[in-house]
């Protein structure tokens, strides 16, 4: 592969930049032509159906965006640096997208560029810039250095990666269907919580379950007997599982760890930050032996004779449990918490406990199946990277 050609990828095409028609001017955004914006691209090709609104021809005359032609490269250079498409019909887009367009197709294989421009997604998060919204300017696009094998190399290697990328999203709408299954299911067994259909008791979520904050980071310890352990902080609780890909350590003393040491079958619930932070649920499973949690997080121990994890995740992070944190959040700009009294005080309904026990049965069959997805996910995108690094570096 070093025999190869290689040329910058300012030498392939013409580059357009776009712009956004005047929003005061109702008339521009009431036409036929598709306009985008990054939230479009990401797919390897995009049509009409993938436009963000659609604008008109003077819209095109009195502002800065353009007509972009069928066939063209578009990338992100702003909110979404690196996303990629090929439009197939004419098209225009925002300020945020560089559009290539005349690419020699007798040479070039564009589904090609397009996963080697991909390759250079690294150097994008390093090169970007700006105070509020970051990104990167044409000079970093036209400057990268692309390898140009024959025509139908380029075209097998599209193919391959192309493959690749199928089989990793299969997967990964295989674990959406799957999680979408334990939905399903625990809203035949318990009903729709908003309104009680079944009419279950209700109890409040400190009569069932001992709820801790964790500790404190960066605090002065006085005691001369520490260890340092794992601990889970915000990033590691997602919405209804963990991610343990960094786990970080903290220095304790032995009294902190007696305190909040994880149990297998607590559940970690995140206080908020960012809204999307507020409320995650997961429950853990004694992933790591020896582990406590920051202080940003509540450790929820139930009483498992009257209430299990498995149920208690689903109903907090079922959408009866985001209106209650939304409801009882506090929220400034952009950011919502709660505090341990509204966790306290969440209302947990109470089904029969054999009913439940059933409900875990059914979860712990999907999660095996999840565990291997889980799995081809991890080898489908070892092979992608591979793939990557193997044609592009």
């Amino acid at each position: 592969m070093g025999k190869w050609e290689r040329v910058k990828l300012g030498t392939i095409g013409n580059f357009k930049s776009g712009g956004t028609p005047i929003r005061s001017k109702s008339e521009y955004f009431e036409g036929n032509i598709p306009w985008i914006t990054t939230i479009s691209l990401g797919k390897t090709f995009i049509n009409e159906s993938d436009a963000v609104e659609y604008i008109s021809a003077e819209a095109i005359e009195n502002s800065s965006t353009k007509l972009i032609k069928e066939n063209s490269i578009m990338v992100g250079i702003r909110v979404g640096v690196g996303k990629l498409s090929v439009n197939t019909v004419p098209m225009c887009t925002n300020q945020d997208i560089i559009s290539i367009e005349n690419i020699n197709e007798r040479q070039i294989y564009k589904p090609y560029i397009v996963q080697c421009i991909k390759s250079y997604q690294p150097y994008f998060e390093s090169q970007k810039r700006g105070a509020t919204i970051q990104g990167i300017n044409s000079k970093i696009l036209r400057s990268l250095d692309i390898p140009l094998p024959p025509l139908e190399t380029q075209k097998k290697i599209a193919k391959n990666l192309d493959t690749a990328a199928e089989l990793l999203a299969m997967y990964k709408q295989q674990l959406a269907e799957l999680d979408n299954l334990i939905k399903s299911i625990f809203y035949d067994m318990f009903g729709d919580p908003d309104n009680n259909s079944y009419g279950w008791e209700v109890s409040l979520l400190k009569d069932i379950a001992e709820i801790v904050s964790g500790v404190t980071k960066g605090r002065k310890l006085k005691e001369t007997n520490k260890i340092t352990i794992p601990y889970m902080r915000v990033a590691n609780v997602q919405d209804g599982h963990l991610n343990l890909a960094d786990i970080k350590q903290i220095e304790v003393t032995d009294l902190e760890i007696k305190k909040y040491r994880l149990n297998k079958g607590d559940l970690l619930m995140t206080e908020g930050g960012d809204p999307d932070k507020l409320g995650r649920c997961a429950i853990w499973n004694g992933e790591v032996p020896l582990c406590i949690h920051q202080n940003h997080i509540f450790r929820v121990r139930l009483n498992q004779e009257q209430i299990l994890p498995e149920y208690a995740s689903c109903l907090i992070g079922s959408l009866y449990g985001k209106k209650y944190f939304f409801r009882a959040a506090k929220q400034t700009t952009g950011i919502a918490t709660i505090n341990s009294k509204q966790l306290h005080y969440f209302p947990m309904l109470i089904p029969d406990i054999k009913l439940q026990h059933k409900f875990k049965n059914f979860v712990t069959k999907i999660e095996e199946q999840k565990t291997l997805v889980k799995k081809a996910i991890d080898e489908t995108q070892y092979l992608f990277d591979c793939l990557m690094s193997e044609y592009f570096e």
